[in-house]
């Protein structure tokens, strides 16, 4: 009973945290609508995986060497502010849909590869330092000491799965025929949107 109220504490926190835009949000959404339903999933299959990234070494305790350590965590924050500009520049390039594009827009998904999406994915939530202070408080504040490792290890598993299927989730729902055609040859606005929304996370990042 002691580790169902402790899941049920970490599922609806994770809940609230998930479903919070964020840098996995805006990649996730800006990848759905660039390149398709098959690309957005991939993406998502990586932000899962990077998910048991920040698991193993909280389990370890490196988070906490992360935390407290100002010039590593700072690293961090600059990594990840880089990575979601270069991510922004290129959302933030998005035009109209030329016509030769749009004859052949079920060609879309082929314009990055599954590999670079789940990669894309991983370093999105990988480098993200408040993923770290997430798991951190997670592994501390929440998860009891006398926790065995290996319902610590379920947590983790747990985790990663249920953020895996949320954006997987959102990447259906972002690309079903009624919204597909909602947003229409005005998808690129919402991609410059979510470029935006990136800069602002990267400045976010940087400036605390």
């Amino acid at each position: 009973m002691q580790y169902m109220n402790e899941f049920l504490t970490i599922a609806l926190v994770h809940l609230v945290a998930v479903a919070s835009p964020g840098p996995d949000f805006a990649v996730v959404v800006r990848n759905s609508v660039a390149y398709g339903r098959r690309i957005a999933m991939y993406t998502s299959i990586g932000i899962g995986l990077a998910i048991l990234l920040h698991v193993a070494y909280s389990l370890v305790g490196l988070s906490v060497v992360i935390a407290t350590t100002p010039w590593l965590f700072t690293t961090f924050s600059y990594a990840a502010a880089a990575y979601l500009l270069y991510l922004a520049f290129g959302a933030l390039r998005s035009g109209p849909v030329k016509k030769d594009q749009a004859v052949n827009a079920e060609k879309k998904t082929f314009h990055i590869s599954a590999k670079r999406a789940v990669w894309m994915g991983f370093l999105t939530n990988g480098l993200n330092p408040k993923a770290t202070l997430f798991f951190l408080s997670l592994f501390t504040a929440i998860i009891s000491i006398d926790t065995p490792f290996t319902v610590k290890l379920g947590y983790g598993i747990y985790l990663a799965i249920a953020t895996g299927l949320w954006f997987c989730f959102l990447s259906y729902l972002l690309s079903t025929s009624k919204v597909a055609e909602l947003i229409g040859k005005k998808g690129y606005w919402l991609d410059r949107a979510m470029g935006v929304l990136l800069v602002g996370l990267a400045a976010k990042l940087v400036l605390g």
